[in-house]
């Protein structure tokens, strides 16, 4: 099991009502900026730690460089959080929230798609491969 994954686990339920919070507050249909910084001020308003980009080390074969990965929202370094305001979710934007979560090696990531009326049906919780397995 990854050593992070009952944290972020735990920490899923809280970030969720938080992004309900801002949702319950401005409504669908606005831009996602505007999504992910309530969303950042919220989860300090709730003492969680969060931050929204970080310079990684990148390894691909016999190249190593340092970019900066441009996340929506990281809590507490074990929960990726991909904000969006669209119309419907595509597999890419899954794809992107994985890709992101091994780059970080976060366990869980959830996609919240800020354009729903209704937020929970804008709600999807990916976990890293082999994450959850003992």
């Amino acid at each position: 099991m990854h050593p992070l994954y009952a944290k972020a686990d735990a920490l899923s339920g809280e970030v969720i009502g938080a992004a309900i919070e801002v949702h319950r507050d401005k409504g669908p249909g606005l831009l996602e900026s505007i999504y992910e910084r309530c969303f950042l001020h919220e989860l300090a308003l709730r003492r969680l730690s969060s931050t929204n980009q970080q310079q990684i080390r990148i390894h691909y074969k016999d190249l190593v460089f340092d970019e900066t990965l441009r996340f929506d929202v990281l809590v507490d370094d074990c929960l990726l959080i991909e904000a969006k305001s669209v119309e419907r979710i595509l597999p890419i934007h899954k794809a992107q929230l994985l890709s992101y979560m091994k780059l970080l090696n976060v366990p869980i990531g959830l996609l919240i798609n800020f354009h729903e009326v209704v937020l929970k049906n804008g709600l999807t919780r990916l976990i890293l491969p082999g994450s959850n397995l003992p």
